[in-house]
């Protein structure tokens, strides 16, 4: 792994968590579990407009969890599966690692 992906990463996992901490991207994600979904059918799912749903497409892309594709006047959006398999593999290291050292001592 390079330097930069290695810079990548936290920032990739940051930004993954933060575009989960919000209930309508939440909603967005569940549409998109079941099957690849355009813009204006997600804004008919949610009851929102076009420009509030933009916000937090743009933030579930910037986050890497979402693909999307243009074909003719439309985007569509579709899960990134191997994002998710990054943030589940950072919370799974946790889990791992059953023993937690204790401090030691600090100096006076």
């Amino acid at each position: 792994m390079s330097t930069s992906s290695a810079a990548t990463i936290p920032h990739l996992i940051a930004a993954g968590f933060h575009a989960l901490s919000d209930p309508l991207r939440i909603s967005v994600l569940e549409l998109l579990r079941k099957r690849e979904l355009c813009v204006c059918d997600l804004c008919q799912f949610l009851g929102v407009s076009q420009s509030k749903l933009s916000f937090h497409l743009k933030t579930l892309k910037e986050a890497a969890l979402v693909n999307s594709r243009q074909e003719g006047r439309w985007i569509y959006y579709s899960l990134n599966l191997t994002q998710f398999s990054i943030l589940e593999k950072y919370l799974a290291d946790f889990t791992q690692n059953q023993v937690i050292s204790s401090a030691r001592l600090c100096c006076d």
